[in-house]
């Protein structure tokens, strides 16, 4: 296949995909080119259906349909009094696919980052703090990673709420030094939400 451009650009676009090298993605193109009609045509129609109909909702972060509201901050079924702040949308299905949250959930979509130039806009930072105000929010669990950038980015949000009349609590240290949250069992994932741990706001 080296002597053809299109299917080694290909090949090299898929192995960029999280938990994919070069050998994995060889077997998906060919996969692709040999199942046209059952996969190929299917999926790419899908993938413009999402790109068209899918996006991030501005006030919490997770994703939406642009045809429906946001289930997760305008639910109207459901009200809740705590809000789990995680950095990012897979962050956000592992604490749900445990079952140990039953909450709101804020999405960061990043974290602190200096030489990233991440700032508290594109965290939804501020939205964070608006929702907590106006939907009388009684507790923030802050479930940011354990590394450098996350907790710097957990110390950020303590203090940007400093001021508001909310509990402020942490992940309890079942989350390994350096560990990702979308990469936890969920028996460390129960574990740290059930010992968690308030912040001193002062």
């Amino acid at each position: 296949m080296k002597d053809i451009p299109e299917i080694e650009e290909l090949i090299k676009l898929i192995s960029k995909l999280p938990g994919l090298g070069p050998k994995s993605a060889r077997r998906i193109v060919l996969k692709l080119i040999n199942n046209k009609q059952e996969l190929h045509k299917p999926m790419v129609n899908s993938m413009a259906t999402v790109f068209k109909n899918v996006s991030r909702c501005g006030k919490c972060g997770t994703l939406k349909s642009n045809l429906s509201k946001c289930s997760n901050c305008e639910s109207i079924q459901k009200k809740y009094s705590r809000i789990c702040v995680v950095e990012t949308i897979a962050d956000q299905w592992s604490i749900q696919n445990s079952g140990v949250f039953q909450g709101y959930f804020h999405i960061l979509g990043g974290t602190i980052s200096l030489p990233n130039n991440i700032n508290k806009k594109e965290l939804l930072i501020d939205s964070l703090e608006q929702r907590v105000r106006e939907d009388n929010i009684e507790e923030v669990i802050l479930a940011t990673s354990a590394t450098v950038e996350g907790q710097t980015t957990a110390f950020y949000i303590q203090n940007a709420l400093k001021d508001i009349n909310v509990k402020v609590s942490k992940l309890a240290q079942g989350l390994p030094v350096g560990g990702e949250i979308e990469n936890l069992d969920d028996g460390t994932l129960i574990y740290a939400f059930k010992n968690r741990h308030g912040i001193n706001k002062n």
